[in-house]
């Protein structure tokens, strides 16, 4: 019979912190799988799309192109693409920026902020029927936890989100 060596404490924290990663990770993946299909279901829409509107609902002045990118932490060219279309429905307009002929801020439109709430209540929502096993003190604690660990990582990799 072959014995397996011993683990030290080292290795098996190291072991377990592995295995926290990559149940993080699966976890994250189901729950925004859950998501792209409920938009897709209920508001024949995409997370992305709802990320936008969400960065926008934070800034009445609205955004740049750029800033949008920056707060999203995506490409301007994955930003174009959703504003344009965002745009064709009337749900947010371009705004020329005083003193600079290249730029615009983009804004929600009446009916845009009226979208973007139908949807951040089924957002919460769907949020809230999948983290049901949390009650308020342990989901607060748990988020305090992954705050700290954010706060941890190397400065240009903490998104401060």
């Amino acid at each position: 019979m072959t014995s397996t060596p011993a683990t030290t404490p080292l290795e098996s924290a190291s072991k377990e912190r592995l295995r926290l990663w990559l149940r993080f990770l699966k976890t994250s993946r189901a729950i925004e799988a859950t998501l792209r299909e409920n938009f897709k279901t209920e508001f024949d829409s995409t997370l992305p799309r709802f990320d936008v509107l969400a960065a926008l609902s934070r800034y009445e002045g609205g955004l740049k192109m750029s800033q949008i990118s920056g707060v999203l932490k995506v490409s301007n060219g994955n930003v174009t693409g959703i504003v344009d279309r965002l745009a064709e429905e009337g749900l947010l307009v371009r705004v020329p920026v005083p003193g600079d002929r290249r730029a615009s801020l983009v804004r929600l439109t009446k009916n845009g902020r009226e979208e973007f709430a139908r949807q951040a209540d089924a957002h919460e929502a769907w949020i809230d029927e999948m983290l049901l096993g949390f009650d308020a003190r342990a989901a607060r604690a748990f988020a305090d936890d992954l705050q700290a660990l954010e706060a941890s990582l190397p400065e240009e990799r903490n998104t401060n989100v």
